[in-house]
């Protein structure tokens, strides 16, 4: 089953549920994905879904910093439980030593040389553990390993 098609039967399973914050969440999910199938004018496999779900569940941790900033809670607590629900349809994310890999590996094939070939790096290593890891902790250790260098 396509991620979407579960997002879709998830949908339905909180419609009859009567969860009212779930249902919100996934139909504003749901919304982005449409919106951007209509803006390209194709189709969303699950690694462009994938990459909907990971921006949208940035702007959530945006806002939780902002609103607990603010000092309102509130707001807060309603993005941490969209954020929940977003996060059940990433991948499995990677542990630190696969990722440490997998840089390495992208340093590897690249032959880069220093700090300057950073770009080169990212390219090979951002398509392989999208959604599967934190970019910025990922640029993090592409720099530390190109620094070393």
């Amino acid at each position: 089953m396509s991620l979407k098609a579960r997002i879709n039967d998830d949908m339905k399973a909180a419609m009859r549920a009567r969860e009212a914050d779930r249902l919100g969440t996934i139909r504003l999910l749901l919304a982005a994905i449409k919106q951007r199938e209509v803006d390209e004018r194709v189709e969303l496999d699950d690694s462009a879904v994938t990459v909907v779900i990971d921006k949208m569940i940035k702007q959530r941790k945006d806002s939780i910093s902002q609103f607990e900033q603010a000092g309102r809670n509130d707001l807060a607590d309603k993005e941490k439980a969209e954020v929940e629900v977003l996060t059940a349809y990433m991948p499995a994310q990677l542990s630190d030593a696969e990722v440490a890999a997998e840089v390495q590996k992208a340093v590897t094939e690249s032959g880069a040389t220093g700090p300057q070939d950073m770009g080169k790096v990212m390219g090979i290593v951002k398509p392989r553990l999208a959604g599967r890891a934190d970019m910025t902790a990922v640029s993090a250790l592409v720099k530390a390993a190109l620094t070393s260098k």
